[in-house]
């Protein structure tokens, strides 16, 4: 009985080692990670601030954003900047890969970080705001536009105790930085070739949150779990590109009025209408300029026009100009751009398709009738017997009653010119 009862003694000593290493195991150390490439876009600003309140949720050690970024909209990135401060959990930025950058947004981005991390062979700066088209780019504004950004991010250097002289600079004057000179600067904390490199140095390090609550990083051996993009932001990023913004709008464009010309096509129509929805949508997050969008409306009058007008190619010309300028000026900002061969390709395929298309089509319509009541005017037959002033005749090898205002003999030919009913209206040819 002894026996029986120091071993269910040890069975419970060896079951509650079980549950705590169980345990332990479960409260591993968990670092949220995503990455962000290319422009900076209101879909951005979402996905990275889910990607907070997931960390949050989850107790993650910290949120790490690898970040690769030419710049984006500056609305978008303040928006971001707001989020990384109110977060609960640290938020480091990685410049990742080697030969990335940190341009522009990304300077903003990364000064609201509570650690700066780079790759060899990155580099950060160029964050001057640039004037966006149809906005007032006068002397006067640009300068209160520069003022508002240069005041945001030396706010954001004191916050984090960095280089608020330097980020200055970057702002007014654009320069930029390499990793190295980055941290002996005091513009970067961190040089790490990757990111199990980066776990590494992150250990041990303490940072401030904005609560005034500090944390000290155990990131070593932590389980790192990646924070991929639904499906939803997948989609909206990808036609957030200019490039298929700009093909979804002439897409939606041409099925339209395919829709139009052929009344009760209805795929055409349906097709052109679901693209331009998602072409607005993409316009409206990529900030378009109107004036780019009436000259590319304007093109696609001009090609209507040349079908109509025999303007020896003159209004054409006109057309595939209006178009090129058009699309080239689409978008506000210089960070989103349509690709050149694109755009040259778009302008010269709807010329061509305006032109030949729709000029066979108008030149269809423009063709005498062969058959019925219209078909039939115009067209010569011979008088069987004399006309005076009605009397048969033979056209098309048919004989039919017809009436004369003139006399006509038998045997001589003679022209439809109206017909009524079965009766035909002719004249001496």
């Amino acid at each position: 009985m002894r026996l029986l009862k120091h071993s269910g003694v040890f069975r419970g000593f060896l079951t509650a080692l079980f549950l705590l290493g169980v345990a332990g195991l479960g409260a591993a150390n968990t670092v949220e990670v995503l990455k962000i490439e290319g422009a900076i876009t209101p879909v951005t600003a979402k996905y990275i601030d889910e990607a907070i309140r997931l960390a949050e949720d989850n107790q993650a050690e910290c949120l790490i954003i690898q970040m690769d970024t030419p710049g984006g909209l500056m609305e978008a990135t303040w928006k971001i900047d707001k989020s990384i401060l109110a977060s609960l959990v640290p938020v480091i930025v990685y410049i990742s890969p080697s030969g990335g950058r940190a341009a522009s947004a990304g300077v903003y981005i990364s000064y609201a970080c509570h650690l700066i991390a780079m790759a060899p062979s990155t580099h950060l700066g160029s964050a001057h705001p640039v004037a966006m088209g149809g906005q007032d780019s006068s002397k006067t504004m640009m300068e209160k536009i520069t003022n508002d950004a240069v005041a945001h991010i030396k706010g954001l250097a004191e916050k984090r105790g960095r280089n608020a002289e330097w980020a200055e600079r970057a702002v007014r004057e654009s320069v930029s930085i390499t990793e190295t000179e980055a941290v002996e600067k005091k513009v970067a904390d961190i040089i790490a070739k990757d990111l199990g490199d980066l776990l590494d140095r992150l250990d041990g390090r303490t940072v401030k949150l904005d609560s005034g609550a500090e944390r000290t990083l155990h990131t070593k051996d932590a389980r790192v779990r990646h924070s991929a993009m639904d499906w939803r932001y997948r989609i909206l990023d990808k036609i957030s590109d200019p490039n298929i913004a700009y093909i979804l709008m002439m897409l939606g464009i041409y099925g339209l009025f395919f829709e139009l010309s052929n009344p009760g096509a209805i795929l055409p129509g349906v097709i052109g209408g679901i693209f331009l929805i998602l072409a607005f949508f993409a316009l409206q997050v990529l900030s378009v300029n109107a004036s780019g969008v009436l000259l590319i409306l304007l093109a696609l009058l001009f090609f209507f026009l040349e079908v109509k007008v025999n303007s020896h190619g003159l209004i054409a010309l006109g057309g595939i100009v209006s178009m090129v300028l058009g699309s080239l000026m689409l978008f506000k900002t210089p960070v989103f751009r349509v690709s050149l061969s694109l755009i040259l390709f778009a302008a010269l395929l709807t010329a061509a398709f305006f032109l030949l298309a729709l000029g066979a089509a108008y030149r269809t319509h423009r063709l005498k009738p062969v058959t019925g009541r219209r078909g039939m005017i115009g067209e010569t037959g011979e008088a069987l017997r004399t006309l005076d002033p009605e009397g048969p005749v033979a056209v098309h090898g048919e004989i039919w009653r017809a009436v004369s205002t003139r006399k006509v003999r038998k045997g001589e030919t003679v022209e439809v010119t109206d017909v009524d009913g079965l009766t035909l209206k002719v004249k001496p040819r």
